[in-house]
């Protein structure tokens, strides 16, 4: 797996030039560490949305609801607001994702992912 560290604090342009990468096969996956220099705010409350209807002549497509979430885009805080989506597998739980305190301080963002069910 391909890791890209991404440290963003207050300046983005600083941020930016302390992208760090480590090389891997060109088959592997990418994914992204994002560092916060503060703690998240409060997640905020959604309200679910009714399920979109998904279903079609020959099947019916089951959706899931990922949560929202904040992101730090380098500068301040934004919230990421929920959505439905297909999952992987068709008995495959999410797990959400989390901001993680880290013990040299700041905040790394831990990616949700999709776990078997059944």
């Amino acid at each position: 797996m391909q890791r890209r560290f991404v440290f963003l604090t207050a300046l983005p342009t600083l941020a930016m030039a302390a992208a760090l990468a480590t090389a891997s096969p060109a088959s592997a996956q990418t994914s992204t560490v994002i560092i916060a220099p503060t703690a998240p705010p409060p997640m905020q409350v959604e309200t679910v949305p009714p399920l979109p209807g998904t279903t079609t002549t020959t099947t019916t497509t089951t959706m899931v609801w990922q949560p929202g979430h904040w992101n730090w885009n380098g500068a301040q805080w934004e919230w990421l607001a929920g959505q439905y989506v297909v999952p992987p597998q068709q008995m495959a739980v999410w797990q959400p994702g989390h901001w993680e305190q880290q013990p040299t301080g700041g905040y790394a963002w831990v990616d949700g992912h999709w776990q078997s069910g059944g």
